[in-house]
């Protein structure tokens, strides 16, 4: 971290206000170098926790400069590893909760824009987005507010968010674990003045869990992109002119490859329609978790009928 941008932030933490001229000098001096280094991050979480009037513009900043740091760091890009999901759930437990608008927002868009993120961070991410939900108050970034006696439109917003990030447990899917946080804020809201949209929010993301399709490898670990990438940059010179060789050298090889790119699906390739078919059957472990869920408080609520309508009429 260089010395102008230490003394800047001590500077605003000093007297609890960040100006919108500070934020500009912040922007400049952060990405003075092209990237956000792990001393710059924690500064601004230092900053974070200090300002009393975190308003959008820092909001912005903070959210913008911080997932840089956490999805783009480090390669692979657009990646969380195990020691950066410790090191933001660390940064974001130091005041003991999540509080402000600007953490919600961040742990959100991580999860949101990352290609995956690691079992733990998943994890943190729906416990802090059901608390926020049940107990939060306060202004959202994207308007409306949290409230902890019902369920907000901005809540909902903020749920669909979560369920279908590219980096959550399934990627423009409801999993089982996103479900059973759906089921435990609606028993924890029944009969509350709730918004319209979290009726069809609980009825759509529950039957999209039950009878959704999604690909079992539809992310790859981090892991396992580093290897890609390395072999990638390894051979990226090389097997342009391997093939290109090998189809000079080989007529017989121009129709191999005609055959190999471009072929039908054949059988042992994925029949992405079967499995689309078969993702519309809810399964007897399904309907066994479904009949537990609704069992549960040992009364048939209003949602409930709801969802078990729409999945007859959709038999």
């Amino acid at each position: 971290m260089n010395m102008q941008f230490s003394e800047l932030a001590r500077a605003v933490a000093a007297d609890r206000h960040v100006s919108p001229e500070e934020i500009l000098s912040l922007r400049r001096l952060g990405w003075g170098d092209g990237l956000i280094t792990r001393e710059e991050a924690e500064a601004i979480f230092a900053i974070n926790h200090e300002i009393d009037d975190p308003d959008r513009e820092w909001v912005d900043f903070f959210v913008e400069a911080l997932t840089e740091f956490v999805l783009n760091g480090t390669e692979p890009k657009h990646m969380c590893d195990a020691e950066e999901a410790d090191w933001l759930i660390a940064q974001l437990d130091a005041d003991g909760q999540l509080e402000t608008m600007a953490e919600l927002e961040l742990m959100v868009r991580v999860v949101e824009r990352a290609q995956n993120v690691p079992e733990a961070l998943k994890t943190y991410t729906l416990h802090q987005i059901q608390e926020a939900v049940l107990s939060g108050t306060g202004p959202t970034r994207c308007g409306g507010e949290l409230s902890a006696t019902h369920i907000s439109t901005a809540e909902c917003r903020l749920l669909r968010r979560v369920i279908f990030a590219s980096g959550g447990y399934g990627p423009a899917a409801v999993t089982r674990h996103d479900a059973e946080m759906l089921f435990r804020i609606k028993d924890a809201t029944l009969g509350h003045a709730n918004a319209l949209e979290w009726g069809p929010l609980f009825v759509d993301g529950i039957a999209n869990y039950l009878k959704g399709f999604g690909f079992k490898n539809a992310q790859i670990s981090h892991g396992r992109m580093k290897e890609l990438e390395a072999f990638m940059n390894d051979n990226r010179a090389n097997v342009g002119r391997f093939m290109g060789a090998m189809v000079r050298e080989m007529p017989q090889a121009q129709n191999h490859f005609g055959k190999i790119f471009g072929r039908k699906q054949g059988s042992g390739s994925p029949d992405y329609t079967a499995q689309a078919a078969s993702g519309e059957l809810v399964t007897g472990d399904e309907k066994a978790w479904l009949d537990s869920m609704i069992e549960a408080d040992g009364e048939l609520d209003v949602l409930e009928r709801e969802l078990l309508d729409r999945l007859k009429s959709e038999d």
